[in-house]
C-alpha cells in the first residue's frame, strides 16, 4: 500500500526574505533566540497563541528556532525584522503552516511594545502578497477576546467562516475562536 508522505516529511524549499516597507520578513536565526525568549516569555504574547507555554521553559526558544530551520518542517516561520525602519531586529513572527491541497494556515504575534503600530497588518499583507507557498487558500483563527487580530485579518481580505475552539497551552484550556479564510486566486 502506498502511503502518502506527511507534509512534515517532505523537504521544504529554503525560505525567502520578503521586503515589507519598513519591515523585513526573514527566516529566524539562532541570533534571534534571546529576543524571541524575551518576547514569548511575556504572558500577554503566550496567552494570545495556541502553543506558547507560560512560563516559558528553559530551552524553548532555542527549540523553536531549531524546528523552524529544520528541512523537514511543516511550517515556515519568518522573523518580523524592524531594522529597515530603525527598530529592533525581532519585533514578532509570522508563519505559514502547510496544509493539504495548496492551503496553509497563517499565524502571527507581535511583541507588546509594538502593538497598535501597524506591524502585524504590514507583515500579514506582505506574506500574503508574496504567497511563498503558492497557496490557493489561507486559513486563520484568532481568539475571540482579540478583536484587533480579527480586524488585521479582515483588513487583509480574510472572510469570517465560523466559530470554533482551540486549546491554549498558556491558558491551560479551550478558548473560543473565530475562523477565517482568504482565497488567493
Amino acid at each position: 500500500m502506498n502511503a502518502r508522505p506527511s507534509l512534515a516529511a517532505l523537504p521544504r524549499a529554503p525560505q525567502t526574505t520578503i521586503e515589507a516597507g519598513s519591515l523585513l520578513l526573514r527566516p529566524l536565526t539562532p541570533a534571534d533566540v534571546p529576543a524571541l525568549a524575551r518576547h514569548v516569555g511575556d504572558v500577554r504574547v503566550a496567552q494570545g497563541t495556541r502553543s506558547i507555554p507560560h512560563p516559558l521553559p528553559e530551552g524553548a526558544a532555542e527549540a523553536f528556532v531549531a524546528t523552524a530551520l529544520a528541512p523537514g518542517r511543516d511550517e515556515d516561520v519568518w522573523a518580523i525584522d524592524g531594522t529597515p525602519g530603525g527598530s529592533d531586529p525581532l519585533v514578532g513572527v509570522v508563519s505559514l503552516k502547510a496544509l493539504d491541497r495548496k492551503q496553509s494556515q497563517i499565524g502571527y504575534w507581535v511583541a507588546p511594545a509594538f502593538w497598535h503600530t501597524g506591524i502585524a497588518s504590514a507583515a500579514v499583507r506582505a506574506l500574503l502578497d508574496a504567497n511563498p507557498h503558492a497557496n490557493c487558500t489561507v486559513f486563520a483563527e484568532v481568539f475571540q477576546d482579540n478583536p484587533v487580530s480579527a480586524r488585521i485579518l479582515t483588513n487583509a481580505g480574510f472572510e469570517y467562516i465560523g466559530d470554533a475552539e482551540a486549546w491554549s497551552v498558556a491558558r491551560a484550556g479551550a478558548v473560543p475562536t473565530w475562523t477565517y479564510l482568504r482565497k488567493m486566486a
